[in-house]
């Protein structure tokens, strides 16, 4: 009979520490989670942010070589003529 209570007694401790091991995860797991969500908002910023930089510094290059760059300029005659269609278009739209 006392290698049964000992038995069960080894079964008791071993169940308790596996339910502590349990919480023990449950609660990194929730940590993680909660890490995860904030670097995904962080990664979220970060990306508009990049897009809007992205956007400016597209604007710079065009800004830069209408004052006289010979860098990019090929690139701002495109968009001057694209914009000059875009125009003529809108013209277009509104004599009819």
């Amino acid at each position: 009979m006392s290698e049964i209570a000992e038995i069960i007694d080894t079964l008791e401790n071993r169940i308790e520490k596996l339910f502590s091991k349990i919480a023990t995860l449950e609660q990194n797991t929730q940590s993680l989670k909660q890490e995860l969500k904030q670097s995904v908002t962080i990664i979220q910023k970060q990306s508009e942010e990049i897009e809007v930089f992205k956007t400016q510094y597209e604007s710079l290059k065009i800004a830069n070589s209408l004052l006289g760059s010979d860098d990019n300029k090929r690139d701002t005659k495109l968009k001057i003529n694209s914009l000059i269609r875009e125009i003529d278009y809108c013209i277009a739209q509104l004599s009819d």
